[in-house]
């Protein structure tokens, strides 16, 4: 297993900065999920960053007589490090450097499945490298494997700029076409006025957990950093009888790099196309404050923190003081407390769903020609149909029904309201 020293950048001008003592942590945990031993997670101090080595040349020798005592294999910076930086980084430490984005690039390789998803990761990973592409340097006279070197590979990395950039031009067209057939598949759902409902969250909130319950499926879950990379949408049906579609999307981070927003715009369109989301919070982390922070500022940088929302404190099988529970909801207006590993409350969460599209259904009684069990099918479908009567005029119906759906029925004359309008 490889070896790796951590390094917490901290600068005095942020000393005061809420959240930025749990950064080492955090990197703690992105490392675990690289199957990476941590030897030592050590924070360093510096009044600012300095454009060479970005800790000083004093703080980067410290650093090799560790690295040389804890025998580690690599070197891994909370900060992102420029080209230059991370080159005389290694020169000094006599090590392999790499930074915060090259370990979720690294994760993101690993957690990739989907032809859509390899496609963003390796985007990201030639948008990354791009600029530290300088003649021989630090990136290409890189071999073997380990941590920070997954994706693109030696062979892509030792093509020369132009190749790389018609690369990047080529995935970033074929990116483009995938979402402009996720338009057309949209166009289709809005035309049968079925909503989007799109789970979001800090990584490891339990968002791929609640949707496995919401719609019965089997998502693969853990409780590591980005499980899920790849978009996934499943329909079910509300309670109420009208049909949704739902979304899983990406985990965010905080001060998640903006490169990385940029590249997975294809799957966080769902986010940005959605008609609720869903925000899934872990209730039972003592960070619960700060990752609530992280996500709304991916959802401001996504230009949709005004969307409607619902707030799911979700793990909360794992808390034992309901008087934190009751303080939580109070700081988050209109949540909802739930376990979606043991559908705790689960229909509390399905209430405000309906709610939030309460707007969008009609009750209603309809007679219905006796020979269109076409509509009969169509109301099971895509309604709830409450009570339903043979008579010889035709079929009486009591059912609850897209607004869309029944003007459109009605307006063609293919039904008759006979009263219950709500």
């Amino acid at each position: 297993m490889e070896r790796a020293l951590l390094v917490t950048v901290e600068f005095k001008r942020e000393k005061e900065k809420p959240g930025s003592e749990d950064f080492a942590q955090e990197l703690e945990e992105l490392v675990s999920a690289c199957a990476v031993e941590a030897v030592d997670n050590i924070t360093v101090f510096c009044e600012k960053p300095t454009p060479n080595l970005l800790i000083g040349k004093g703080k980067a020798e410290e650093l090799a007589l560790l690295v040389q005592e804890e025998n580690a294999d690599t070197v891994i910076f909370s900060r992102d490090l420029s080209g230059t930086q991370q080159r005389n980084l290694e020169d000094v430490i006599g090590k392999k450097t790499i930074d915060r984005t090259q370990l979720i690039l690294d994760i993101f390789s690993r957690r990739a499945k989907s032809p859509e998803g390899k496609m963003q990761v390796e985007l990201a990973q030639l948008q990354y490298l791009m600029p530290r592409l300088v003649g021989k340097g630090i990136m290409l006279s890189r071999l073997g494997g380990g941590v920070g070197t997954r994706g693109p590979g030696e062979q892509k990395l030792e093509l020369d700029r132009r190749t790389i950039r018609k690369r990047i031009d080529r995935l970033e067209a074929d990116l483009k076409g995938l979402m402009l057939r996720r338009t057309v598949m949209r166009k289709k759902r809005k035309d049968n006025s079925i909503p989007l409902i799109a789970l979001v969250g800090y990584t490891s909130a339990g968002k791929s957990t609640l949707l496995n319950t919401l719609t019965n499926s089997e998502q693969v879950v853990s409780n590591s950093l980005f499980t899920t990379l790849d978009p996934l949408s499943k329909n079910f049906q509300l309670p109420n009888g009208e049909n949704v579609v739902i979304s899983d999307t990406v985990g965010f981070l905080r001060e998640l790099p903006h490169h990385l927003i940029e590249a997975f715009k294809a799957t966080l369109e769902e986010v940005v196309q959605a008609d609720l989301l869903v925000h899934v919070l872990d209730a039972s982390s003592p960070k619960v404050y700060e990752h609530s922070q992280a996500v709304f500022e991916v959802l401001e940088e996504l230009g949709v923190k005004d969307k409607p929302a619902i707030t799911a404190l979700n793990k909360i099988d794992l808390m034992d003081d309901k008087m934190w529970v009751e303080k939580l909801k109070e700081d988050f207006p209109g949540s909802v407390e739930i376990s979606a590993k043991l559908r705790i409350n689960i229909e509390g969460l399905f209430e405000r769903m309906e709610e939030s599209f309460s707007c969008r259904m009609v009750n209603t009684e309809v007679l219905v020609p006796s020979g269109r069990m076409d509509i009969i099918d169509l109301f099971y479908r895509q309604g709830k149909v409450e009570k339903i009567e043979y008579r010889q005029k035709g079929i009486k119906v009591k059912v609850n029904l897209p607004r869309i759906l029944f003007a459109k029925l009605l307006s063609n004359h293919e039904i008759e309201e006979i009263g219950l309008r709500g």
